[in-house]
């Protein structure tokens, strides 16, 4: 099943946390092709503290066909292994954030898991990449295309790319 993750950082080496972090999901036991990459983006800040440094953000792509809640466990496994407490404040700097955006054409809306990711279609720096590599998706509950959501959202040039390839 096609299961999207964002990766984002803003604290330490932020280019080797994101090629880290990718590459440990590429490499969990249930994750089996297709593998794909968006470019990786630089961003600012959204909804973090005052002064904090800009993000590298992309998105990835792999099939999965175990559990949603086991891979969510698994990113934040990954997230502690990289330097990210498991207890830590939303909207705060991080060395790596994971998140599980959608998983096949299930909808999920519970404590702790919520899929599609309730807050994606309005992130510029999650659509855009997403866009690149499943331009034509339409997530569970929604009308539209990854596309058309993406173009929907005001122009920013707080996204920028960084990398093409990683």
């Amino acid at each position: 099943m096609r299961t999207g993750i964002a990766l984002g950082a803003n604290l330490g080496d932020r280019f080797l946390s994101l090629t880290t972090a990718r590459e440990m999901v590429f490499n969990l036991p249930d994750v089996l092709p297709p593998r794909l990459s968006s470019s990786i983006y630089e961003t600012e800040p959204v909804e973090c503290e005052p002064h904090a440094e800009k993000f590298l953000n992309a998105v990835i792509e792999v099939g999965y066909e175990g559990d949603a809640r086991t891979l969510l466990r698994e990113l934040q496994q990954i997230e502690k292994t990289l330097g990210r407490p498991l207890e830590h404040s939303s909207h705060r700097s991080r060395t790596i954030d994971l998140d599980l955006l959608y998983h096949g054409p299930h909808a999920q809306d519970d404590a702790g898991l919520q899929l599609p990711h309730p807050r994606m279609r309005l992130r510029s720096f999650v659509l855009l990449p997403l866009s690149e590599i499943r331009p034509n998706l339409v997530l569970p509950g929604e009308r539209q295309t990854i596309r058309e959501l993406s173009e929907e959202l005001s122009p920013s040039g707080s996204v920028v790319r960084a990398a093409r390839q990683w």
